[in-house]
């Protein structure tokens, strides 16, 4: 899922272009804050929708590294580390514990995809890079 920014005026989005390409180690933590306020909110998000509490589910919630994607944007990641994250997102079938099939299948709750929809509404990544923006040219950078 990608995030995409629409609340930017075209100056903005030319002043961005410039930013990124004149001071190019600045981007790489703005994109870090972002990560970390998605991480927050699909955290949140989990919490609210999967409720049992049994495990390290809920604390195993992290921000990836940021790193140039296949077309060249920079990119974060936002994931879940347990083993048993998939399970929750996804979905699986009911075994006994001998691993037989007992015929039902538990949808999944997918917290990270309604987590990071919730993200993408809220307006977060305009306002962080409004921000962001701002102050690089009130140091100068730009």
């Amino acid at each position: 899922m990608s995030i995409e920014m629409d609340g930017l005026t075209d100056f903005q989005k030319a002043l961005f272009d410039v930013a990124t390409r004149k001071v190019p180690n600045e981007a790489p933590k703005l994109m870090r804050k972002i990560g970390s306020k998605a991480r927050t909110k699909v955290a949140r998000k989990a919490r609210s929708l999967v409720k049992k509490k049994t495990g390290m589910y809920h604390k195993k919630w992290k921000r990836g590294k940021v790193f140039v994607g296949y077309r060249g944007e920079l990119v974060v990641r936002v994931y879940n580390s347990s083993p048993h994250a998939h399970l929750v997102e996804d979905g699986h079938r009911m075994v006994d514990s001998e691993g037989n099939d007992l015929g039902r299948f538990v949808h999944g709750k997918k917290p990270l995809d309604k987590g990071m929809r919730e993200f993408e509404a809220s307006g977060e990544v305009e306002k962080e890079t409004v921000k962001w923006l701002d102050e690089l040219l009130a140091k100068a950078k730009l």
